[in-house]
């Protein structure tokens, strides 16, 4: 019998306007709502990263972080 579904857990995050729309794009092409996304994505995360840019991608987001932020 396959698990269910509970979203038991509601947090305030931020997001950026950009990684929102991704999120609600992302959300929609999978016929899902976005906690059930961001569920599936984290779940799932080690066998949908690419190990080998996920380092990278995260130094340039932590560099750009700063000025993002003003």
């Amino acid at each position: 019998m396959p698990k269910r579904l509970r979203l038991t857990r509601r947090f305030p995050i931020a997001m950026s306007e950009d990684g929102y729309r991704r999120l609600k794009r992302f959300a929609q092409e999978a016929g899902l709502e976005e906690g059930e996304a961001l569920s599936f994505i984290f779940e799932n995360f080690d066998s949908i990263m690419h190990e080998e840019r996920f380092p990278h991608r995260l130094r340039l987001f932590n560099g750009e972080l700063d000025a993002r932020k003003r």
